[in-house]
């Protein structure tokens, strides 16, 4: 196992690690070879994950059990597929570094909730995270309510990463993100903002597939050796815009031009029905998952590649790093992360609200960008030259290294939980659910007796209910105590609610009552002030016989 220095910060690296299928398992080997002579590196293993022979063979490994974050520090690989719950769980319990690869979260929350039927924890964990805003926009799953808005539009990640001691992300606008981001947050809560820092990704340049490795990986591809092959490579959800490729080759001045799709496809994708309703069957290749020794070949058989993105999540593509590295040109949208890249070793199409406009515009692009082949040629060997300056993994975990042993070295002040947004109120909100106890009625209790009771009024929804003072959505409490087919308590002032009541939170309200003769019943009744019965907006009222 690699040597380190005695001074070395210790570190404890959670992650998920091959033969796991994740670009950040893959990602986590390239950096661990050259950090792990810079520290005393301990890898974590992961509940439920196995990992790779290889791995263990060079590296000590404990159990999660044994992470210790007192006296080592704790350095997370954080994405947001379901992979990494294990690793959202220990960074919670024991605050550390996170390079936070996925910006946004709220993927991996669906997977642990959602994609196991568990609304109900689905909709805490929003509030958790956005308060009543994300507690809301949750529920709207139960009616039906279903889109990307929310999974783009809140990050999910605040209470994670406002614990830790400090954060890595691997591009500029990312950096930007967490800084807008986390900033309001922190300021609301009156905490401080985690130390920061951009850092790239490691990827090695590879020794380049041999000009008749990639004519035979073509051949088995039953690619013709005349036909222009676009690649797209990677986890096919449909934010990588796969779609829009095939389209492409439904596009004038496209006829001689294969898809070339490597990677697994997400379930809610096919793909393969596309192609043929578009007629492009024959010019499509589905590779499926690839093995890491077949990847450059397949990626050095393309003349040109596709790392199209939207909406983003903010994570730094490896396929397109990898694509780069291997001396190919490539076409990446221009949004959010990528519009970083240099503008000699990208082309970067611009995004359409329609596929099929989308299609039309990136067609007309690569008909002149395949009529260059000395173009194409030139942007391959500007982004390997690239790769080899900027993301030299030795130069990346020398940066790390830097960061963690200046944030070990740091004390680890309290971090507050980040603060609910201020609730909407019962002058603004519809919906009101809550309950009404009453303590002290319980029988036996005698004819005429009198007795001091309380009403303990419970707000259960995701508005604050307004003080009964209040002209404007107050609430109020309306009393009825029947006896002998009349409502004793009639004409009687109704009871205000004494204090705003934010959501989940409940008052007494206490009153002095004496029990009719013979048979009575007793029913308090929320009302909003000027308004209606709140039991058309959720609430229930309190209705016993006494």
């Amino acid at each position: 196992m690699p040597a380190s220095p005695s001074s070395a910060p210790a570190v404890d690296f959670v992650s998920p690690l091959p033969p796991v299928r994740s670009g950040i398992a893959d990602y986590s080997v390239d950096l661990l070879d050259e950090l792990a002579p810079l520290c005393d590196l301990r890898l974590v293993r992961l509940p439920g994950q196995e990992i790779a022979s290889h791995v263990l063979d060079r590296y000590q490994v404990v159990d999660a059990a044994a992470l210790d974050p007192v006296g080592r520090l704790p350095f997370y690989q954080m994405g947001n597929n379901v992979y990494h719950e294990g690793v959202r769980r220990l960074a919670l319990d024991s605050p550390g570094v996170v390079t936070v690869h996925d910006l946004r979260l709220h993927h991996l929350l669906v997977e642990s909730t959602l994609a196991s039927g568990d609304l109900d924890a689905y909709v805490s964990g929003l509030g958790e995270e956005h308060g009543w805003e994300g507690a809301a926009a949750a529920l709207s799953i139960r009616w039906g309510g279903h889109g990307r808005a929310r999974l783009f539009e809140m990050p999910a990640h605040r209470s994670l990463l406002l614990r830790q001691r400090g954060l890595l992300t691997h591009s500029d606008w990312g950096l930007r993100f967490l800084e807008e981001e986390l900033g309001q947050e922190s300021g609301r809560a009156g905490g401080r903002l985690p130390p920061m820092r951009r850092v790239p990704m490691p990827m090695p340049a590879p020794a380049l597939p041999g000009s008749e490795q990639a004519a035979a990986w073509r051949r088995r591809a039953g690619v013709p050796r005349s036909a222009v092959l676009i690649g797209s490579f990677g986890f096919q959800t449909p934010i990588k815009r796969t779609d829009v490729l095939l389209r492409v080759l439904a596009e004038p001045g496209m006829e001689q031009a294969h898809a070339l799709v490597v990677g697994d496809v997400a379930a809610e994708l096919d793909l393969d029905a596309l192609a043929r309703d578009l007629g492009v069957q024959d010019r499509v290749t589905m590779a499926g998952f690839l093995d890491a020794a077949a990847f450059p070949t397949a990626i050095a058989a393309c003349d040109l590649c596709l790392n199209l993105r939207y909406p983003s999540a903010g994570e730094t593509s490896a396929s397109l790093l990898r694509i780069l590295a291997l001396g190919r040109a490539a076409v990446v949208s221009d949004y959010a992360q990528f519009v970083e890249l240099p503008d000699d070793i990208v082309i970067k199409a611009p995004l359409k609200d329609d596929p099929g406009a989308e299609a039309g515009a990136l067609a007309s692009l690569l008909r002149g960008l395949l009529g260059t082949p000395d173009r194409l040629a030139a942007m391959g060997a500007a982004a390997r030259a690239f790769i080899e300056r900027e993301h030299r993994p030795a130069s990346v975990a020398r940066a790390v290294f830097e960061a963690l042993d200046e944030w070990s070295r740091a004390p680890d002040g309290e971090r507050p939980a980040p603060p609910r947004p201020p609730a909407p109120t019962s002058l603004t909100w519809g919906w009101l659910p809550g309950r009404i106890e009453v303590e002290g009625c319980d029988p036996p209790w005698p004819d005429g007796e009198r007795r001091s009771i309380e009403l303990v009024v419970a707000n259960t929804g995701l508005a604050t209910w307004l003080s009964g003072h209040n002209q404007d959505g107050g609430v109020v409490l309306e009393p009825q105590l029947w006896s002998g087919g009349r409502d004793l308590f009639r004409g009687r002032p109704w009871i205000p609610l004494p204090r705003d009541l934010p959501p989940g939170d409940s008052c007494r309200i206490p009153l002095k009552l004496r029990r009719p003769i013979g048979r009575a019943r007793l029913r308090f009744e929320p009302h909003l002030f000027g308004g209606g019965s709140m039991t058309l907006c959720g609430a229930t009222a309190f209705d016993r016989a006494l």
